[in-house]
């Protein structure tokens, strides 16, 4: 078995629990945008917002990968136009922040106070695939993979 290390460190073992998610096939940029808005929330409230971008109610908003993004209502509350619902990205985040509550009960904390304190996105490998086309010619159909790690603090 593969040993896999955190990016993040000096963590109280005592309070915190971290969880990962390796070589999911989701977008990295979209997965970044995701984070960076579910950092610093409250565990409960992180996973009520990725439900509600999945029953497509609430947009996440792209700000550093934005080109080309739409303006959409709904992002009053972080003061920025353009967002997109990034469903295949939050459906994997839901099933990370379940691994991590359970982990942080198992180590005795409380669910309902644990807040994410450290939320990472990561190029992960590269599914190389081609297809031959004609005349002797092939197109590559590349797919890089995204491994995500979260770390919750009892507060």
């Amino acid at each position: 078995m593969p040993t896999w290390r955190y990016s993040v460190k000096g963590l109280d073992p005592e309070r915190t629990a971290i969880a990962s998610g390796r070589d999911l096939n989701i977008s990295l940029k979209e997965a970044y945008e995701v984070l960076n808005v579910i950092r610093g929330m409250r565990l409960d409230e992180a996973r009520r917002l990725l439900e509600e971008v999945i029953a497509l109610k609430q947009p996440i908003p792209f700000k550093r990968y934005n080109k080309k993004v739409p303006h959409h209502r709904g992002l009053e509350r972080w003061k920025w136009p353009s967002g997109r619902y990034p469903v295949k990205v939050c459906r994997e985040l839901i099933k990370i922040l379940d691994n991590v509550e359970n982990n942080a009960i198992n180590k005795g904390l409380d669910p309902e106070r644990l807040k994410i304190i450290h939320a990472a996105a990561q190029k992960g490998p590269v599914l190389k695939k081609y297809t031959p086309r004609a005349f002797g010619r092939a197109t590559r159909w590349f797919r890089r993979l995204t491994h995500i790690e979260i770390a919750v603090m009892e507060v």
